[in-house]
């Protein structure tokens, strides 16, 4: 970030907890500056290569995509899948020439996966990518030395709860010619889940270069509620690039050819399953959308045209107990939102998705609902009316059944002249021996003392978790050795927090509480900011589960 930015991020942090606001209001102040000063955010270092201009394509020219469900291997074994990595080349706009990507099926777009809970589902990956890498590998981060193969791949399942050795662990990468089957339980509550690469180092270029993909988990609960399904439930994965004026990925560097690491990254292309501003039809009636925050670094501030209001329903661990209305949405990287806009009152009009003040998306309504519902269970929600008024029992995890908290700061460098060097969490990196060993279905407290000037998106494997709290802090008391001085009074969630999270908003100059039982499975497994680049370097350690 500029100085300007984590200036304004830093105090807006602070005054949103003051004034008792969602702390995720610094973020979108963030976003706000960023598009003030150029509309839409531009790379971190200027590139030697012309670009193509966000602000010159037409706008809506492209139907948005949707994600084919994928096909069991056979119809004898329905529980197992395999799914290909490869290079494709395809459209991300009328108008921009084809562009190299790389996708874990046959198009941009990675498949859908849709299964219910309590069938454990195998899944065979296989890393059919090209052997040399098209991006800029940063050799000096760790575990990226140049002794090793250039294209390594490493599947988690983001959100599940899987036995180690299934998980993704950074270390346990496979090249080009080779695969992994990962068995997966899938012993847990209806949610959004998302695959994404998570190779040592390299996670942050593989996933830009496309990546990632999404599965939905079904169950009895979600089922009974008659939800908005089939051709209304629409699955909105968001991403952001930079393309050059051939139509090609540019992804940035420092300028440093021995250090081209940057720490963060945010294209001047919004993309929304794979397209550059696309138009949705809809009918004038409710829908169920499914979103994800696929993007390296970016923080979307959502909201819909005339600040119509939604419904968000579920967050990245499932269903909330309550729906909560909404007239904006501030979507941090990784995190999922289960949202239902209703389009009843706007028969034959074009409704735009907003981020700020850019819009990205628009949706159609047609000027009337199609007469043929067989696609609907028969009692189906059709209007924000007919919107259950509960969702599923959620019960607070009470602070007295915490055995232990721990703390963990997050922590910057940065050479003589203000440029970030390194990310670290508790001062640590990822190499050096494990400190955090919870014990197995045991409760913990962990509190993130966030030192620098970011947001940041802090992500737990395996564990879900509730959000305590955030409350603001005097970080230059704490950095000068006289203790934690809060001042202000704690913040708690925003109700469309209040749901089981896997992934939680830090925002600068607080300490965020995060209350987590430790269920599943013992073994190694991480936490790490969810900014790309930040995790590359070396914002990210190993928590081992003791049996």
């Amino acid at each position: 970030m500029s100085p300007t930015r984590r200036t304004i991020l830093q105090q807006l942090s602070a005054l949103s907890a003051l004034a008792s606001a969602p702390a995720a209001l610094a973020q979108h102040l963030m976003q706000a500056h960023d598009q003030a000063q150029s509309g839409m955010s531009m790379p971190a270092a200027p590139p030697a290569v012309p670009m193509l201009n966000a602000f010159n394509l037409v706008p809506f020219v492209d139907e948005m995509p949707l994600p084919q469900r994928i096909k069991p291997t056979s119809t004898a074994q329905p529980n197992k899948l395999r799914v290909t990595m490869r290079e494709v080349h395809v459209k991300l706009h009328r108008d921009i020439p084809i562009t190299r990507q790389w996708s874990y099926g046959e198009t941009a777009l990675a498949p859908l996966i849709d299964v219910h809970a309590g069938h454990p589902l195998s899944i065979e990956w296989v890393n059919s990518l090209p052997t040399r890498h098209f991006l800029p590998i940063d050799h000096s981060l760790h575990g990226c030395g140049r002794d090793i193969p250039e294209v390594r791949t490493c599947v988690h399942l983001h959100g599940g709860k899987n036995p180690s050795k299934y998980d993704g662990y950074p270390e346990d990468w496979f090249v080009p010619g080779q695969s992994r089957i990962c068995n997966y339980p899938l012993q847990q509550e209806a949610t959004a889940l998302w695959y994404h690469d998570h190779a040592m180092g390299l996670n942050r270029l593989n996933t830009y270069a496309g990546l990632f993909g999404m599965m939905l988990l079904r169950d009895s609960v979600e089922d009974a509620l008659n939800l908005p399904s089939g051709k209304y439930e629409v699955p909105l994965i968001f991403s952001d690039r930079q393309l050059t004026t051939d139509g090609q990925l540019l992804y940035p560097d420092s300028g440093d050819p021995e250090h081209p690491w940057v720490p963060e990254f945010l294209g001047g292309f919004i993309l929304i399953n794979g397209k550059v501003r696309p138009y949705f039809d809809v009918e004038p009636r409710l829908y169920r959308f499914r979103l994800l925050n696929a993007a390296n670094s970016r923080f979307f501030a959502l909201s819909l045209t005339n600040n119509m209001p939604f419904h968000q329903i579920g967050t990245d661990q499932g269903l909330l107990a309550a729906p909560a209305k909404l007239t904006s949405l501030d979507f941090a990287p990784a995190e999922r939102a289960d949202l239902l806009i209703d389009f009843s009152q706007a028969a034959g009009q074009h409704i735009h998705l907003i981020n700020g003040a850019f819009e990205i998306l628009e949706f159609r309504v047609a000027a009337k609902a199609s007469t043929s519902q067989s696609s609907q269970p028969q009692r189906a929600v059709a209007h924000v009316d007919s919107i259950p008024p509960t969702l599923r029992t959620i019960n607070r995890i009470p602070e007295s059944s915490a055995i232990t908290t721990r703390t963990v700061t997050l922590n910057e460098y940065r050479d003589k002249i203000g440029n970030s060097m390194l990310m670290l969490l508790n001062r640590r990196h990822w190499h050096e021996p494990v400190t955090e060993t919870p014990r197995l279905n045991t409760t913990e407290i962990w509190e993130f003392i966030n030192l620098t000037e970011d947001l940041h998106p802090m992500h737990l494997h395996l564990v879900r978790f509730q959000i305590l709290d955030r409350r603001v802090f005097d970080v230059f008391a704490y950095q000068n050795n006289q203790g934690v001085h809060y001042v202000g009074p704690p913040v708690l969630p925003a109700p469309n927090e209040l749901g089981w999270k896997d992934v939680v908003q830090c925002p600068a100059a607080m300490i965020t509480r995060i209350i987590v039982r430790f269920e599943g499975y013992p073994g190694k497994y991480l936490y790490h900011c969810h900014i790309l680049e930040h995790e590359a370097n070396d914002m990210m350690r190993p928590f081992e589960v003791i049996a």
